[in-house]
């Protein structure tokens, strides 16, 4: 057996060296798909009927799936599914059709006549590589040196399938048989003592554990050390409420961990947990539908909220954590595994490695945008506008690295550089794209509600099941509201979004300003007191909210109120004396 700390040794990981291999067994390579971490997110390129496009790896899926809106903008035909078949994941649930493609192209490999589901919620991507893909017989994932590989075993019942091993240890964890009615890798596993059926989900941004899965491992949200985090959203329109939760074991197949820290939320199906991305970024992993096993080597890196320094083994000998496989020899090489260290959190490493794509590739923009981002996590703003800005002429059609670029030139103080990233992005983007969301914020920011408010428009047309729909009702809201139009359909806006995501500042805010427009002055003081109690820095309600105080008699405070919210934003006066309050 073996064990895993920390640097603080408050960390103990168990696994079991693999058996030796049967002679007889032999792999069978079927495709490599390559594969880049896009944020939290595995993604690999494709093709939909010749037009290229970005798929999500999401091994939680039971289907590979497109939104609605992709399928709209690609122009597929959907037909709608039965009344009765729902999607369901975190959210609740959404209405569902099939749509069938003509020819989609995974890793060079044309497929033809392929159906996916259409539903959900946008994931930034035209959509998800499911099980019905992932699951035709074996696959292996191998994040840190960005692949997914589609295998195939042959008589390999009693064999370890950790074949990268080399001599380190390997844990192999039963899993559920594979059903064809409702394809997932599901192992049981222990969470303090605690059997939990546990989900292998690719598609999970964190592992994640239910109320009342946590609740029979002892721990709810009152419990010490358990904290609010936020909303969680997935496959619906709703968001629910999200915990960061401590633990004091998980094992899984017999690699251990002590004082683990889980996300703790609904999941709406039918597993207690999701075993999500970091677990699959730490580790290289076979899963073998044929035998009902996972195979799996931790290969370093955070987990479950701790970074064990090393493993050694019961009778104290250290294992190396040595590098699987060869080093990178060409751009995609080092972006693929520069971006895997930046999941990770290993910013320095994923720059060095950025630093090598970009010098093999110097007129690609995707691996400068690449390399901007890791310097934004590094907080070296300048550098990161300087790869962004080498970017455009390099990918004049990518509307993200324009968005991104218009957020710096704001943060610059250079609007009207912003303003040009804002009206180029417009340009580029579909009416259905999902990122007009972030288009629609940027525009705000900007103060150019005209356009914000078109942006939204779009977007909320196209997207009428997505589980950001609070975030983007509020802004239209704030739209209308500045722009003084249609205060009604503002009001109802935002009242839908705190429906959906209670106690939000933002969202509080916004209507604080149709308060203020219909001249409800008390409310408006009210909205902006709970949206202060929040985010206490936030100018625009500070000022605003003086300006409710003067129409109500409250001079004093009235005063206080703006001098703090000019402490806070030099330019906040300019901004609402814009508005015509």
């Amino acid at each position: 057996m073996m064990r895993c700390e920390t640097v603080v040794l408050a960390c103990v990981a168990a696994l079991f060296f693999a058996p030796a291999a049967s002679a007889k067994c032999e792999i069978e390579m079927l495709a490599v798909l390559p594969v880049t971490m896009h944020g939290r997110s595995p993604t690999t390129d494709g093709e939909i009927n010749g037009r290229p496009v970005h798929f999500i790896i999401d091994s939680g899926a039971f289907y590979s799936t497109l939104s609605p809106a992709i399928a709209r903008e690609l122009k597929l035909p959907t037909t709608p599914l039965p009344p009765q078949f729902h999607m369901r994941g975190i959210g609740g649930e959404a209405n569902a059709g099939l749509t069938k493609v003509r020819e989609v192209k995974l890793a060079d490999i044309p497929i033809n006549n392929i159906i996916f589901l259409v539903g959900g919620s946008d994931t930034g991507s035209a959509g998800l590589i499911g099980q019905n893909i992932l699951g035709i017989h074996d696959v292996e994932y191998d994040l840190e040196h960005g692949a997914v590989r589609l295998m195939r075993g042959h008589d390999c019942a009693t064999a370890s399938l950790a074949y990268w091993a080399a001599g380190k240890p390997s844990t192999v964890l039963p899993i559920e048989p594979f059903d064809q009615r409702d394809p997932h890798t599901i192992g049981t596993i222990l969470v303090n003592g605690v059997k939990m059926r546990a989900g292998f989900d690719t598609g999970a941004a964190s592992s994640v554990i239910t109320p009342q899965a946590a609740r029979r491992a002892g721990v709810t949200p009152e419990s010490a050390g358990v904290v609010r985090d936020g909303y969680a959203r997935g496959l619906g329109s709703k968001q629910v409420p999200s915990w960061r939760a401590p633990f004091d074991s998980i094992d899984m197949g017999g690699e251990k961990l002590k004082h683990v820290t889980l996300g703790m939320h609904e999941l709406g199906g039918s597993v207690d947990m999701l075993i999500g991305i970091d677990f699959f970024l730490a580790h290289r992993v076979f899963v073998s539908n044929a035998t009902h096993q996972m195979f799996f080597t931790y290969d370093g890196g955070p987990l479950f909220g701790r970074k064990p320094a090393r493993v050694v083994s019961a009778e104290g000998q250290v294992v190396a954590l040595s590098e699987n496989g060869n080093e990178p020899t060409d751009a995609a090489g080092f972006s693929a595994r520069g971006a895997a260290s930046a999941s990770k959190g290993d910013f320095a490493g994923a720059l060095g490695d950025l630093n090598r794509a970009v010098a093999l590739a110097p007129d690609d923009g995707r691996y400068l945008y690449q390399r901007a981002q890791v310097r934004l996590a590094l907080r070296q703003s300048a550098l990161a506008f300087d790869d962004l800005s080498k970017a455009i002429p390099l990918a004049p059609s990518d509307a993200e690295i324009r968005l991104v670029h218009g957020r710096l030139a704001i943060a610059k103080g250079d609007r009207p550089l912003a303003a040009v990233d804002a009206r180029a992005a417009d340009r580029i983007l579909a009416p259905q794209a999902a990122a007009r969301l972030a288009l629609a914020g940027l525009f705000g920011e900007l103060d150019d509600y005209e356009a914000a408010l078109g942006s939204y428009e779009s977007w909320l047309h196209f997207h009428a099941e997505d589980g950001l729909r609070s975030t983007a009702l509020s802004g239209r809201c704030r739209a209308l509201a500045a722009l003084n139009r249609d205060l009604d359909k503002a009001l109802s806006d935002c009242n839908t979004a705190l429906k959906l995501r209670p106690n939000t500042a933002g969202f509080l805010n916004n209507r604080g300003l149709v308060h203020l427009r219909r001249g409800e002055n008390d409310a408006a003081v009210s909205d902006y007191d709970a949206a202060l109690a929040l985010a206490p820095n936030l100018a625009m309600a500070r000022y605003a909210r003086g300006i409710a105080e003067t129409r109500l008699g409250q001079s004093d405070a009235a005063e206080r109120d703006r001098a703090a919210a000019d402490a806070i934003d030099p330019r906040i006066a300019a901004r609402v004396d814009a508005l015509h309050l």
